[in-house]
């Protein structure tokens, strides 16, 4: 053990002493600064070793470094972080859209404090074994799931595709579990959604009004996968005769610089779609091309992106590109404002990463995204709803809809559901999803679309002509 513990000791200066070499070719007065601050680093960590009440085992020991470093990261800003190899493998799991485990979305069960379904995702393993909405995971390989975190929970699910996992699931209404064995597999993560499905309960219906022909394309995250995604569900909406477009950005955190700058680009012929300012460095421009664009003419073929306080990143960059071209009408409230850049430098032999800010988005018209720790309400940040088009939601609105949302996404399988109970229940059950509640930015934006495209103007926005 204590050779094991020095060797990992002897690893930190290691990595210590390359990344100071990397200085050796800064001023004097750097160099010795760099030095003294990776030796108070390394002395903190040998006294603790030494003298703490309790002896670390190396687990423990790493720990206190990652977050000794996370720690400091966090002071900068709070979007840097370090990220550990078991978290790297997720992060680039969720980025490139799929990974290997058995298609579920699972929570806290507050009332058991086990793990809950809270959907199968139809395809997937768990949906073809009979996994539904609401059923409690006991155990995982014989491993109690009460208390265990949930990140660890999805960690021990998960894994090489083709490999066999037994989970131990409780039915409603069932008072014993069944081990259920299933063999993972590779699992796509969808980014373009729709509002409700076929009657298939598998495929989503993008087609919100058949008869005035305006879809409904809602994205959840910008994935490697996600303009791909979107190409494809513009082409199955232009064969069905597609005149108008709601794209639904709500509670959508962001994700690739490139997805939302290839989804831009399909509905923008020219122009500027975003760019990018940091320290040192030129700014970089990203432009739409003329090749490829679709959803034309533009003055017959209205569109209405949905936004709220959730929206953020990359869908904050789609958002400002079309409003700013005067491709879209921007409707809902006012987004999160996170228009910092985040490079991903990969550490460890690819292991591990250092996620960090080292540039900030500014949107066509020159304003700034990105909403400051000292920023105020009057300040220029994220994207606002166009001129006359703000519907804002109370906090219990915005619970409601979220609840709502999430009610409708999930996948019955065919069979009853147990009933779900969201953390920190109320007596009342006001945190059950309302059975009547209204999605007023939606209407809202089928209203406008429906309007243009009876050819009377909206607000600033022109009458489509020949429609």
């Amino acid at each position: 053990m204590m050779r094991k513990n020095f060797g990992w000791l002897l690893g930190i200066l290691a990595t210590s002493a390359l990344g100071l070499a990397l200085f050796a070719y800064a001023p004097s007065k750097d160099r010795d600064r760099d030095y003294a601050m990776v030796r108070l680093l390394v002395d903190v960590f040998h006294e603790v070793r030494n003298r703490y009440v309790k002896p670390l085992d190396p687990d423990r020991e790493r720990q206190l470094v990652e977050d000794m470093i996370n720690g400091g990261l966090e002071r900068l800003d709070p979007y840097s972080s370090y990220i550990n190899p078991d978290d790297y493998k997720q992060f680039n799991s969720t980025n490139k859209g799929r990974y290997g485990g058995i298609g579920v979305q699972v929570t806290r069960d507050p009332r058991s404090n086990l793990l809950q379904v809270i959907s199968p995702m139809v395809g997937t393993p768990a949906y073809e074994a009979g996994i539904i909405a609401g059923d409690l995971i006991v155990k995982i390989e014989g491993k109690a799931t009460e208390n265990i975190p949930v990140n660890d929970a999805v960690n021990l699910i998960q894994g090489e595709p083709d490999t066999p996992i037994t989970l131990s699931i409780l039915h409603e209404g069932e008072k014993d579990p069944i081990d259920i064995t299933i063999k993972r597999a590779l699992i796509s993560l969808a980014a373009v959604l729709g509002d409700t499905r076929l009657p298939d309960g598998k495929t989503w219906d993008f087609m919100f009004d058949k008869e005035a022909k305006i879809g409904y394309i809602r994205i959840s995250n910008f994935s490697e996968t996600a303009a791909k995604e979107m190409r494809q569900t513009m082409d199955g909406l232009l064969g069905q005769g597609m005149r108008g477009l709601v794209l639904d950005l709500r509670n959508n955190p962001g994700g690739l610089l490139r997805s939302a700058v290839e989804i831009a680009d399909m509905f923008l012929s020219s122009g500027r779609i975003v760019s990018t300012r940091g320290r040192g460095m030129e700014e970089e421009s990203f432009d739409a091309k003329g090749e490829g664009t679709i959803f034309l003419p533009v003055d017959q073929h209205p569109m209405a992106v949905l936004i709220n306080r959730s929206s953020a990143s990359a869908s904050e960059i789609l958002a400002s590109a079309l409003q700013d071209s005067g491709r879209a009408i921007v409707i809902g409230e006012r987004t999160f404002g996170k228009g910092s850049v985040q490079n991903v430098i990969e550490m460890e032999g690819r292991q591990s990463a250092l996620k960090l800010t080292t540039a900030s988005y500014w949107r066509p018209n020159g304003k700034n995204i990105h909403r400051f720790p000292d920023s105020k309400e009057t300040d220029e940040w994220g994207v606002k709803p166009s001129e006359g088009m703000e519907v804002k939601l109370s906090p219990e609105e915005f619970r409601n809809f979220f609840l709502w949302r999430a009610d409708k996404d999930i996948i019955r399988n065919g069979k009853k559901p147990r009933t779900l109970v969201p953390i920190e229940p109320k007596k009342d059950n006001s945190r059950l999803p309302p059975k009547d509640f209204r999605d007023r930015v939606m209407e809202k934006a089928l209203e406008i679309i429906r309007t243009k495209l009876k050819g009377a103007s909206v607000g600033n926005f022109p009458p489509i002509e020949n429609a």
